[in-house]
């Protein structure tokens, strides 16, 4: 007499179906990646439409100094140590730090994205240039390299933008280069070849815009880095000069009278908080969507 056969098993974990801590997990990434796509939201509409709200100068006193939050009008968020309201200040240091760590990133991107993309294509000594180049940039602590280009130039929002966007090339030559060298086994890439498409027309239309999606979710990641290293600078008073708000600023400002006031480092510290979190929520959403981290150099 045969052995009755073993049932088939017809539950979730069998049908591979997600079961409740994973779609409990599910349900909290996308809670997560609402709230970061609508706080990053919200701060860009300030930064463009700043100048166009019903809000006092940046430098204008519109009330006593230290005044903490409270349903008031232009000062909902207080004032600061002399009087002006945290609100437009917060939205002015949003303007900058969007415009620092945008333009930031976008300069490395181009820059780092392009070497990295013809180093991998084009190998040999163009190669061996971009890597010790690379090497020689990363040797440096990015922070006392900052410092000293501080020392050296001008402060103003246009040198630091342009600071911050060299130290990022070295990261964008290597993700770029590490998922080029990847992407060039791939089916589409050999059929350029076999069909003599030129190095040109390989590297542009077929590399960059396959690699483009790992570059755009590191570049979202490396975008929270450079408004940490805006704020840095800020705070040390080596970033965005005065009378030009930015909450790296603001929080020096106000860290003398923390006990007092501790409103005047809290609100600008939640806004820098908050956009940090969401830059880095949206970036890790985006490089699992596009799971970047299978090329690694």
């Amino acid at each position: 007499m045969s052995r009755p056969s073993t049932p088939v098993r017809t539950d979730r974990l069998s049908r591979g179906a997600p079961g409740p801590s994973r779609r409990r997990f599910t349900a909290q990434g996308r809670f997560f990646l609402a709230v970061a796509g609508g706080w990053l939201g919200l701060m860009v509409l300030l930064a463009l439409l700043g100048p166009l709200l019903p809000l006092p100068e940046v430098g204008e006193t519109v009330g006593p100094p230290a005044q903490p939050p409270g349903l008031r009008w232009p000062e909902p968020l207080g004032t600061d140590s002399i009087g002006r309201s945290t609100l437009a200040r917060v939205v002015g240091g949003a303007r900058v730090s969007l415009l620092v760590g945008g333009a930031a990133t976008l300069i490395g991107a181009v820059v780092g994205g392009l070497l990295g993309l013809l180093a991998a294509y084009l190998r040999g000594k163009l190669e061996a240039v971009v890597d010790t180049l690379t090497d020689s940039v990363l040797a440096f602590p990015p922070l006392l390299l900052l410092l000293a280009l501080a020392a050296v130039m001008r402060p103003s929002i246009t040198t630091l933008t342009v600071s911050l966007g060299l130290l990022t090339v070295p990261a964008f030559i290597r993700i770029m280069k590490a998922n080029a060298i990847a992407a060039q086994s791939r089916e589409y890439v050999l059929a350029a070849r076999a069909l003599g498409a030129s190095n040109s027309r390989i590297i542009f239309r077929e590399l960059l815009p396959n690699t483009a999606a790992a570059v755009l979710a590191f570049a979202v990641v490396q975008m929270a880095v450079l408004i940490v290293a805006e704020g840095s600078l800020s705070f040390l008073g080596l970033g965005v000069p005065a009378p030009t708000p930015s909450w790296g600023g603001m929080i020096a400002a106000g860290r003398d009278r923390l006990d007092a006031a501790p409103s005047l480092v809290f609100v600008p510290g939640l806004f820098f908080v908050l956009t940090v979190f969401s830059l880095n929520t949206l970036g890790e959403h985006l490089r699992r969507k596009f799971d970047t981290g299978e090329a690694k150099l």
